[in-house]
């Protein structure tokens, strides 16, 4: 601090006509504009306000570039998009991890809000303690879990699409595109749920595994019946070997404590 404050002091001496406004409070450089040349640092902050956390909200969910026109997208021709996504333009779609958490969190709070049980994992089955503590850390953390999930998944996609050109990772963040898009429609029906006080698990369910599965079918090859096929096997099996390790786990946890 006091080396900066003698650097800024020396650059007074040599500039006597450069007031603090242009000189930069990180390196110490002149500065001719409203941001520093060499750093890159603004000559004034703006002031944290209301207008500040919007802006910083919409920056960080890219408001700006069309949270709707993301979800428009990955409802109406979700492969295409995911594969323009990856390839050409990465501008126009929501970050895909982000997408997937914020999605997750809003049904969350949904379900909390209304109160409704339409949950895709129940907590509640296993008997073991720790097993349920595993399961209750999953239904408390959707976006997390999802992400989890996911890559579950995609091990099975990679399996069934081996002549793919598209990595893991890839396709991991396809899957986090249209998980999300999943856990959004999953909200719909939760809110329906919670105003009408029907039990919609039979339809939103099984709505979330037809979408899940046509959104990777067209993803990877939207001509053929047996692309769409394997992508509900390996969304199937993923989520069936996602609840299996998470299963095992808590009983690794449980036996380490009795040891």
């Amino acid at each position: 601090m006091e080396l900066a404050s003698a650097g800024t002091e020396q650059l007074r001496k040599m500039h006597p006509l450069v007031d603090d406004t242009t000189i930069c409070r990180h390196c110490q450089e002149t500065v001719s504009d409203s941001y520093c040349g060499k750093c890159g640092t603004p000559v004034t902050l703006k002031r944290v306000d209301a207008h500040y956390i919007v802006h910083e909200i919409q920056h960080i969910l890219h408001f700006e570039k069309g949270i709707l026109y993301t979800i428009r997208a990955l409802l109406t021709q979700p492969g295409k998009n995911i594969r323009s996504f990856i390839s050409d333009d990465r501008s126009r779609l929501v970050k895909p991890v982000i997408f997937i958490i914020i999605t997750s969190l809003i049904y969350t709070i949904v379900a909390h809000y209304f109160h409704t049980e339409n949950h895709y994992m129940s907590a509640d089955a296993p008997a073991q303690p720790a097993v349920s503590g595993i399961m209750n850390w999953i239904q408390g953390h959707y976006g997390y879990a999802n992400i989890l999930m996911g890559a579950c998944i995609a091990v099975w996609l990679k399996l069934f699409f081996r002549k793919s050109d598209y990595n893991f990772f890839e396709v991991l963040i396809m899957l986090c595109f249209v998980m999300g898009t999943s856990m959004l429609l999953l909200a719909v029906f939760a809110v329906a749920e919670g105003l009408t006080g029907s039990n919609l698990t039979k339809v939103s369910g099984p709505l979330m595994f037809v979408y899940s599965a046509w959104a990777i079918g067209q993803f990877f090859n939207g001509r053929k019946l047996g692309s769409y096929l394997l992508s509900l096997a390996a969304y199937l099996l993923g989520c069936l070997s996602f609840m299996i390790i998470a299963v095992l786990i808590g009983v690794a946890i449980a036996l380490a404590h009795k040891v």
